[in-house]
């Protein structure tokens, strides 16, 4: 009876596919074979990778380096065929920032030229500056996230150090000591790890909290603080943001009336912190200037604290050279589309942040992202495969200052987090497809909370198990761009990559160059996300979406949030 049963669930499986295949959810095989044929026998992802970098890296938001690399990116996707590619204005967030020179030495007590990196939108320094040197800590980690305790910090330094800083260069980052690393500074994914991944994390009940005497928890662990905050909802995130970026021009304007010279900071990305080479302080025109602020390793910091902290006196010379304009810039996305055929009307889009900062050459945050994703409609238009929808790619600025370009064009285009008032085309987009953590290939996507997307990924990437994609995580992952489609309803995913050394040494770095990516896990990523796309573009149905979120409530009275992280 056994074997009976066995034999008619097999005949079952031939007659009647898995719903996944009903759905048209089970990918093409014959498409994809010629998808990875075209994507790894005649790639152009490392090509388009080298102009980005070397030829127009870095691309800092609103930078003249941005915008010759995204007229040089307009006109490679019009070269692939794509229509409708055009440079799409959003706002004028800020200044142009561009750096010209820039230097630092230690004078005494001994010559020491300090490895450094300028931060962006300080101000010049009008020539050669030399100083002394003093220690004037200011706060804790918490202060990274904790707009309260930023607050307090703030006040405080202020009253303690007002007056005693004319002329003076600073040491302002906390003095850390540095405990020998065991961890890998390259990494790919084990399959434990990945399946630990896949699964679900534990269920966190919701707790009321008064958004006004919201308690962070009482710890310096950057990485507490950043779950607790990943915790609370977008529209509290936002008040914290604009909260700490309010912060941030009081501090500078404290430190230019002050008379400081320059700002020392160190840098700690190889030691698990968040300070990186990113920016001085306010870029909106309307704010002041930072006064020249740099990084230097934790090791030349220490050892002049160390100086310092013995009575020694220490001597700086710094230098810096930048073009900035008066007033704010015109900030812009990069949009193209492959016009579908029978629901041309509905869309699938995929993009990733073009933007970067100006230490490396913006190669794995994000050039490998957008390189991957234009190399991605180049195959579909090589290929000549019929899309029933359009096909839209977009390159996105401002992400880095906090996902500005891509806020701009879904509240635009689609619907405004805020009030989630949509547009018509918020029923005409099925979903955005979003690379942004490096150079690692494809293992699996984040569903971001849409159960019912899991039994469609499963059926698309099957056909690439053999290349190392094995995980559908219902999890939610955060800091890029496809949160701005989320945050109003819409289906937007990103895709798990191997880490690589991206959290080590790359990522917001002067190491962040060619040299650091990988051209075989670049190439899988462009066949992986050209399948997805040709799928969703072909799928019978849009693709299912979560609950719509409610509006953004006001900020005065009590809210609900988890009092943990997804």
């Amino acid at each position: 009876m056994r074997y009976f049963f066995l034999g008619i669930f097999a005949l079952a499986q031939v007659c009647f596919p898995v719903f996944a295949q009903d759905r048209g959810d089970r990918s093409d095989l014959a498409v994809v074979s010629r998808i990875k044929t075209e994507a790894f026998e005649n790639s152009q992802v490392m090509d388009t990778l080298e102009y980005l970098t070397d030829q127009y890296g870095p691309r800092l938001t609103l930078s003249p380096e941005w915008r010759e690399a995204a007229d040089w990116a307009v006109k490679r996707l019009q070269g692939y065929g794509l229509e409708n590619v055009h440079l799409e204005k959003w706002g004028t967030p800020g200044r142009s920032w561009s750096l010209k020179k820039a230097s630092i030495e230690m004078l005494e007590p001994r010559y020491s030229a300090l490895v450094a990196a300028p931060l962006a939108w300080s101000d010049v320094s009008h020539g050669i500056r030399t100083a002394d040197v003093i220690l004037a800590r200011y706060g804790s980690g918490r202060r990274v996230l904790d707009p309260k305790k930023a607050e307090d910090d703030l006040d405080k330094f202020m009253a303690e150090w007002k007056g005693k800083l004319k002329g003076k260069i600073i040491l302002l980052s906390p003095v850390r000591h540095i405990d020998p690393s065991n961890k890998a500074l390259f990494q790919r994914y084990t399959s434990q790890e990945l399946s630990e991944m896949a699964e679900a994390p534990a269920p966190i009940s919701k707790v009321p909290v008064d958004l006004k005497n919201l308690k962070f928890p009482e710890t310096d662990d950057i990485q507490q603080l950043i779950q607790f905050n990943a915790s609370l909802p977008p529209w509290v995130r936002e008040q914290f943001r604009k909260k700490r970026e309010a912060l941030a021009a009081k501090r500078v304007k404290f430190f230019k009336e002050e008379g400081v010279v320059a700002i020392i900071n160190s840098d700690q990305r190889a030691h698990d912190s968040l300070l990186f080479a990113e920016a001085a302080g306010p870029y909106d025109a309307k704010d002041t200037l930072a006064v020249p602020t740099f990084v230097v390793t934790q090791e030349q910091y220490n050892r002049i604290a160390r100086l310092i902290d013995r009575k020694v006196p220490v001597k700086v010379r710094v230098e810096l050279e930048a073009e900035i304009s008066k007033d704010n810039q015109d900030a812009y996305n990069i949009v193209g589309e492959l016009p579908g055929a029978a629901k041309k009307d509905e869309v699938i889009m995929i993009g990733g942040h073009f933007d970067s900062w100006h230490t490396g050459t913006g190669a794995t945050d994000n050039g490998a992202g957008s390189a991957v994703v234009v190399e991605a409609v180049r195959i579909l238009k090589a290929l000549n495969l019929k899309l029933d929808r359009t096909v839209r790619i977009a390159l996105w600025s401002g992400e880095e200052e906090g996902l500005l370009g891509s806020k701009a064009y879904v509240k635009e285009h689609f619907g405004d987090p805020e009030t989630m008032e949509r547009t018509e085309q918020h029923a005409k987009l099925s979903g955005y497809f979003n690379l942004d953590n490096g150079s690692g290939k494809i293992r699996g996507v984040y569903l971001q909370g849409n159960d019912a997307m899991r039994p469609v990924f499963d059926g698309w990437l099957s056909a690439f198990r053999d290349e190392g994609v094995s995980t559908v995580s219902i999890r939610n992952t955060g800091g890029t761009d496809h949160l701005s489609f989320d945050a109003v309803g819409l289906p937007g995913f990103q895709f798990i990559q191997d880490p690589l050394d991206y959290g080590t040494l790359t990522h917001h770095s002067d190491m962040d160059t060619y040299d650091h990516l990988q051209a075989a896990d670049l190439m899988q990523a462009a066949a992986v996300i050209a399948t997805v796309v040709y799928d969703a573009a072909n799928r019978p149905e849009m693709l299912p979406r979560k609950e719509l979120p409610k509006a953004w409530p006001k900020v005065d009275g009590p809210v609900v949030t988890s009092s943990g992280a997804n």
